[in-house]
């Protein structure tokens, strides 16, 4: 495993400001920090992205990584970000070789304010069969109650999303940002950083909606288990029939939506119905 070179160049997640309340009094609130970060592959221009700041070198990787344009780790030579100018640049062994063609072949996606996939990436499938990770219901409950200790820019500033990777019920790693795909971009920039901190995830959460380029993103990672307190879309739920993902929606309190579920979601802490929950069947 060869070292890469990385300018750490992180920065605070909220800032505050001064606000006026429904009193006229003023008072101090922190909201969430939002930069631009233009990325450069080998000098190439690729993308600008909107991001927190908190971990920008494992999220520009983590973005080529899940665009396809870095193929392993080991083609990663340096990672520099440089805040005076908004840039990060990342210089690698290899570069793909149809490289003009996937960026000039770009899906806006379903991304909170708009993302874009780079290439046929939804023609995509993942490297490897991804594993058919069994969850009891059980462990999804206690998973949602361990992740309420890690929302701290949310609870603070708002205005972020949040997406951890888990094994079973244990929260491995956390991160938030402005954009549900920069969250899950750095966590993917994790795994290849800082290797360790991930071992052993078989569990993707995300605040976000469930939608196909979160499924592929999350396939690309290895995972087969996707986890959200949102809802979910069509071209997700065909993606993730496709990949083999089981996907939980709506996954709030003691309530869920198993979706692609068969075989590998085990009911074993089935709550209690109460007056007004929907029946088996029921069409509300």
């Amino acid at each position: 495993m060869h070292d890469i070179s990385l300018s750490r160049a992180r920065l605070p997640a909220t800032l505050e400001i001064e606000v006026f309340d429904e009193f006229g009094e003023a008072r101090r609130q922190a909201i969430a920090a939002e930069r631009a970060l233009t990325l450069y592959l080998n000098k190439r221009e690729i993308v600008t992205l909107m991001t927190l700041g908190a971990d920008p070198e494992a999220l520009v990787v983590g973005y080529l990584r899940n665009q396809g344009l870095i193929a392993s780790r080991e083609d990663l030579l340096a990672v520099h970000v440089d805040w005076d100018v908004e840039a990060a640049a990342v210089v690698t062994r290899h570069e793909p070789e149809d490289l003009e063609e996937r960026l000039g072949h770009r899906t806006v996606t379903t991304g909170c304010g708009q993302g874009t996939v780079f290439g046929r990436l939804l023609e995509a499938i993942p490297r490897h069969p991804l594993p058919e990770t069994p969850l009891r219901q059980s462990v999804l409950y206690g998973l949602l109650e361990n992740l309420g200790e890690h929302n701290e820019t949310y609870r603070s500033a708002g205005a972020v999303h949040g997406c951890a990777l888990c094994r079973q019920e244990q929260v491995l790693d956390f991160v938030e940002d402005v954009g549900r795909h920069n969250a899950v971009d750095t966590l993917a920039g994790r795994q290849w950083l800082v290797q360790a901190d991930s071992a052993g995830a078989d569990i993707f959460y995300t605040t976000g909606r469930l939608t196909s380029e979160m499924v592929l993103k999350v396939a690309q990672m290895g995972i087969g288990v996707l986890v959200s307190r949102s809802g979910v879309t069509q071209k997700g739920v065909e993606l993730a029939s496709r990949f083999g993902v089981m996907l939980i929606a709506r996954a709030k309190g003691r309530h869920f939506q198993a979706i692609h579920s068969a075989g590998r979601l085990v009911l074993d802490a089935v709550p209690p119905r109460r007056p007004g929950d929907r029946a088996a069947g029921g069409g509300r």
